[in-house]
């Protein structure tokens, strides 16, 4: 990060919720709150070109989820769909937090999926980021686990920096070759798996039906097909997807600017407060209550 990007950074902090050691860095500080979620095999610190973006006029957390980055790891933990979003909620519920914007990317998205349908009115807006829409008796999550494993190994061995210069790699920029080659090795393998498991064992479509969301999803990819999103707005009328045509999956690196402007957007959008008394959206809180899980 630049100097000037970098002044956006307030600190990175340790915080005990739902029972582990969540890892997170604070950008900006003052205006409505954000919360960044990444995706499967990323973390705090490969989001913070974005954080920095959005720093200005909002208050904004990038999470490390656990497994990942600084977060509490190891054998002890659950790496399943539940335990994610309750270490969201519990996130937020140490840190003392109002309503807040949830933005998912990927596997970040269904976690915000599950979070919100369980205490919707913990959130003031949840955007998701192509999140993987393959459940039980669905088409399968087009990209494979075995390269993120392939890629974690070669991390472990101190050569990712090879790795992801290699033909076969993404044309990422060079801060981005760099920062996913130096914590790509902090992900446990375990919750890579079980985390891409539950892509196919977790249904999030019984969740989506009592949501009101914006979507963003990659003009590239096919993680989200039109079929699919024919699917979501049967489910969810009240849904705003947008189409980032110039970009893969990783669109947030495939088109900054783009991506950018598509966020920005959503977070300026006339909104009332993400709750059950809201005609917008038209639920009723879920009162199932929230599992702790180890």
């Amino acid at each position: 990060m630049s100097g000037a990007a970098a002044s956006g950074l307030l600190y990175g902090a340790n915080v005990h919720a739902n029972g582990i050691r969540q890892h997170y860095l604070r950008f900006g500080g003052a205006g409505p709150a954000i919360i960044i979620v990444p995706g499967i095999s990323t973390t705090a610190a490969q989001w913070a070109f974005i954080a920095e973006r959005l720093c200005s006029g909002h208050d904004v957390f990038v999470l490390d989820v656990r497994g990942r980055g600084l977060s509490e790891s190891g054998p002890h933990l659950n790496y399943s769909l539940d335990a994610y979003a309750s270490d969201l909620i519990g996130f937020a519920e140490a840190l003392g937090m109002g309503p807040y914007t949830l933005l998912g990317h990927s596997m970040g998205g269904r976690i915000g999926i599950r979070a919100a349908r369980w205490r919707p009115s913990f959130m003031d807006q949840l955007i998701l980021v192509d999140p993987p829409v393959s459940g039980p008796g669905r088409r399968a999550y087009p990209i494979p686990v075995e390269p993120l494993l392939k890629l974690l190994q070669s991390a472990k061995r101190g050569e990712a920096d090879a790795a992801l210069r290699s033909p076969s790699a993404p044309r990422w920029p060079e801060l981005h070759i760099r920062t996913r080659a130096e914590w790509m090795h902090t992900c446990d393998e375990r919750a890579l798996i079980e985390s891409h498991n539950g892509f196919h064992d977790d249904d999030i479509h019984r969740d989506l039906a009592h949501l009101g969301v914006p979507t963003i999803v990659a003009g590239r990819g096919g993680v989200i097909r039109p079929e699919d999103e024919a699917e979501i707005r049967g489910l969810l009328p009240s849904i705003a997807i947008r189409t980032l045509e110039s970009a893969g999956h990783q669109m947030q690196i495939d088109d900054t600017e783009g991506f950018l402007l598509i966020v920005e957007e959503l977070l300026a959008r006339p909104r009332d407060r993400f709750d059950g008394r809201v005609s917008t959206f038209g639920k009723q809180e879920i009162s199932e209550d929230v599992p702790t899980n180890r």
